[in-house]
């Protein structure tokens, strides 16, 4: 059993700019995570191969990313009862090909799609905690902590904006 409880998949090295941006976020929240390529296309039996092995291994949430057609979130949601969560990359489009071919699944294939790029990356990988901390105390208390931590950012910067201002 592996301590690892998200699986980051991306459809081309290419990828791994923008979907790197989820392993750190998931690093920042201490959870498990492994990352590899596999391609909807080019390695589909791969790809089912690698998703069957990290749910015995138990991964609990998979992140896809990949752009153009991005059939990865989908397919792995097609062979998989884990919650997927498809990152939309801009390979050509603006993007726009990869966030319609993610989000338009076929209903009982659902893919949870955030934005396009690496903001998306790391939204999936908060939606991703979000989801562990349901049956994980652990996960819950980090994300709480990391919940204030981002309150006091902002009105540690907006008490600095306001010092300027009125100085």
């Amino acid at each position: 059993m592996s301590k690892d409880k998200v699986a980051i998949l991306m459809g081309s090295a290419s990828d791994l700019p923008v979907m790197e941006a989820a392993g750190d976020v998931l690093t920042d929240l201490n959870i498990g995570w492994r990352m590899a390529v596999r391609s909807a296309h080019r390695t589909p039996e791969e790809t089912v191969a690698y998703v069957r092995k990290a749910e015995a291994e138990g991964v609990q949430v998979l992140i896809c990313g990949a752009g153009m057609a991005a059939h990865l979130a989908g397919v792995v949601a097609a062979e998989s009862l884990l919650p997927v969560i498809g990152v939309p990359i801009n390979a050509s489009l603006d993007g726009m090909d990869a966030l319609l071919a993610t989000v338009q699944m076929p209903p009982g294939i659902p893919v949870a799609t955030v934005a396009v790029g690496r903001a998306g990356a790391k939204n999936a990988a908060w939606l991703a905690a979000r989801i562990l901390s349901l049956v994980d105390e652990d996960v819950a208390a980090t994300l709480s902590a990391a919940k204030i931590a981002q309150r006091e950012k902002v009105l540690a910067s907006d008490a600095e904006l306001q010092a300027r201002l009125s100085g």
